[in-house]
């Protein structure tokens, strides 16, 4: 392939990814190979066509093992719904009664949440609640006081 398609593939992946969709880098990473691809054949070092696309394959895969995640970790931020820091032993609001056992909804600094309730006592809905633990994006709560 030319010099100018590559470049021009590379391009458009990167337009597409930063304006388009967002899939998480994946359309930056295989732009910046395209365009890697691209350079190399300007300089006359990427030899012929099937030598190209192994060279594109080997820059895609290469580039989103090693750089996707550290790239996309460090330019976006964590979930907005992650637990927030310190959650164990904050006070949440039951949305709904909640019996021993079952889970519910809770809000928790202005957000809402799943519930299991681990203690004896039923919550009742408008009722504090605090969180002994969090898994995922589960609390685990029980009757406050």
């Amino acid at each position: 392939m030319a010099w100018w398609a590559w470049l021009t593939v590379g391009a458009l992946l990167l337009v597409a990814e930063l304006t388009i969709v967002d899939l998480e880098f994946y359309l930056v990473l295989l732009g910046v190979s395209a365009l890697a691809v691209g350079g190399l054949e300007l300089a006359g070092l990427a030899g012929p066509y099937w030598t190209q696309w192994l060279l594109f394959g080997l820059f895609s895969i290469g580039s989103l093992t090693i750089f996707r995640r550290r790239i996309y970790g460090r330019l976006r931020p964590p979930p907005e719904h992650a637990i927030p820091e310190g959650a164990v032993g904050a006070v949440a609001v039951a949305t709904e009664t909640i019996a021993p056992g079952a889970s519910g909804n809770v809000t928790l600094r202005g957000a809402r949440w799943r519930a299991n309730n681990i203690g004896t006592e039923v919550i009742d809905a408008g009722s504090a609640c605090r969180v002994e633990d969090s898994e995922g994006l589960v609390l685990d709560v029980r009757v406050e006081g």
